[in-house]
């Protein structure tokens, strides 16, 4: 065997040259096939890295230590993934920490853009959930608590069932329904621990339970 991939596929060419299509055997396949997977996962590999290496990038340009991102280079950076490696789980955070950026810079519209899509169609269920609710949150600050809590509904992994519902809860109390808040805060309590559960979340299901005294 030649030790590079183009005589490599100049050898299996002229085998299939010489023997002819009729002679496509199980053996033959299993050549093609495992020859095309290697080379698909060496595609992937380099794929990979470098939406790897512009995620990195992308992390330096968002988390400064002075909390200001740059919120143009954070946008041309996210640009590329998008571009690039356009529907990976790469490319999808670095919509996640443009919309963030946008939120910050009061753009709310900006940041509904970036998070829509990767609700409709998520690289991974995790990624799905996270732009849910943070696609969610943004809306609420939009005065669109239907709207969001319409997102929040179905079920979810038991990982993100307390923030879920301590969103909903939230975005209940902005349209008054604060009975349907209160149950939605004791959902998110139950699916912590206790030491979790103390804290804001406490603090909102004792305000309104004051409310209703």
């Amino acid at each position: 065997m030649s030790n590079t991939e183009d005589e490599q596929i100049a050898e299996l060419k002229d085998w299939w040259g010489r023997n002819g299509k009729s002679l496509v055997t199980g053996a033959l396949l299993a050549l093609v096939i495992v020859f095309g997977w290697q080379a698909w996962h060496r595609y992937q590999s380099n794929q990979s890295q470098g939406a790897s290496n512009l995620y990195q990038q992308l992390l330096e340009s968002a988390l400064t230590p002075g909390g200001k991102p740059d919120a143009a280079q954070v946008a041309d950076i996210a640009g590329k993934l998008k571009s690039q490696y356009g529907g990976s789980a790469y490319a999808q955070y670095g919509s996640l920490f443009v919309a963030k950026v946008a939120v910050d810079a009061g753009k709310l519209d900006d940041a509904v853009a970036e998070l829509k899509p990767v609700t409709l169609k998520p690289a991974n269920a995790t990624l799905g959930e996270l732009a849910k609710q943070r696609l969610a949150q943004v809306l609420g600050a939009q005065n669109k608590a239907d709207e969001a809590l319409k997102l929040l509904d179905g079920d979810t992994d038991q990982a993100f069932l307390a923030t879920r519902e301590e969103l909903k809860g939230d975005l209940l109390v902005k349209l008054g329904r604060h009975d349907d808040a209160f149950a939605a805060y004791q959902k998110a309590k139950a699916a912590l621990s206790d030491e979790a559960a103390v804290g804001g979340l406490q603090i909102k299901l004792d305000d309104l339970a004051k409310g209703d005294a």
